[in-house]
């Protein structure tokens, strides 16, 4: 377990790479690299949610763990939506699905639509920790 000190830098850093992320699936958006704005939108999801789990002194091990953790212990206690965890579902199984299937190709149209979410998940969040 963490030092308060040393959990208070890390929910910290986290916080920073949500947002880093979301920065990076714009400009990777601006390619047209799609698949990789997913993946970028994903990371900052993921990132954030560890960070409320950390922060409430809940330690992940995977990526499914931590979904899940976070739909258990803020989602099904109401404090946040059912949307956002749909949404951080949704990314997670594009990321996969961009990552390791083989003819997947996520469209812009697809996409798009996600990031301004992505960024009201990620503020939401951060009021929360």
């Amino acid at each position: 377990m963490l030092k308060d000190d040393d959990k208070a830098a890390v929910v910290k850093y986290r916080i920073e790479r949500a947002f880093t992320a979301l920065d990076e699936a714009r400009e990777v958006a601006q390619l047209k690299r799609w698949t990789l704005v997913a993946n970028r939108l994903y990371y900052s999801i993921f990132y954030m949610a560890t960070a409320l789990l950390l922060n409430n002194g809940i330690a992940t091990k995977s990526h499914s763990g931590a979904m899940h953790l976070f739909g258990e212990q803020f989602v099904k206690s109401g404090k946040i939506e059912k949307t956002d965890a749909q949404l951080y579902t949704r990314l997670f199984q594009m990321r996969q699905s961009g990552d390791y299937d083989d003819m997947f190709d996520i469209k812009e149209d697809d996409i798009v639509p996600y990031i301004e979410k992505v960024e009201a998940f990620l503020l939401k969040i951060k009021e929360l920790i």
